[in-house]
């Protein structure tokens, strides 16, 4: 003959607390994990990346150019990869290169601007620069313009630019052949 015990209500109870507490247990750490991870998320590119000692250069019409220091903050490489300004209908991202003769050629910079993590890129004359080609009017000296960055993770940043008197560099233009675009030699 077989028998049966059944559980005391009080000792079903006590069950029930002991598996709801390990259900709790096992949840604290899974939370906690959760919430540390997106805490250390990284912050958008634009949240990382300043600019100091910005400056355009002054020119009365076609093109000119922005230059300044990019600092990036974060533990993460960040890459400019446009910029705009209502000072021109066109802005590229620009590289000064010397080929074997010492000849410098300016072109779009192929993947735009990279700014190490806790880096700099320095963008200036002669060099890395942000191009305004097709300005809407004159830039006078003493005036500033906005100029905006985009960033490869889609985040944009916007500073302010003091227009400057600068006569220097000159180089020729080698175009970015899949814009078709043809611009010749300037002071960039």
């Amino acid at each position: 003959m077989l028998t049966f015990t059944t559980t005391s209500a009080p000792s079903a109870r006590r069950v029930t607390r002991v598996l709801r507490g390990a259900a709790v247990a096992l949840a604290v750490p899974l939370l906690l994990v959760a919430c540390s991870s997106n805490d250390k998320a990284e912050s958008k590119a634009a949240d990382s990346v300043t600019i100091k000692d910005q400056w355009v250069k002054a020119a009365d019409g076609d093109m000119s150019a922005a230059f300044g220091e990019l600092s990036n903050a974060g533990d993460t490489a960040r890459t400019v990869v446009s910029a705009s300004s209502p000072a021109s209908s066109r802005v590229e991202l620009h590289e000064v290169v010397a080929d074997a003769s010492g000849t410098k050629t300016m072109r779009p910079k192929a993947g735009g601007f990279v700014i190490p993590a806790h880096g700099k890129a320095e963008l200036r004359p002669g060099g890395d620069h942000i191009m305004f080609m097709g300005l809407t009017g004159p830039l006078r000296t003493g005036t500033e313009t906005p100029v905006t960055l985009t960033f490869d993770d889609g985040s944009t940043t916007t500073f302010t630019a003091q227009v400057r008197d600068f006569s220097g560099n000159q180089e020729n233009y080698a175009p970015d052949h899949a814009s078709g675009a043809q611009t010749p030699a300037h002071g960039g």
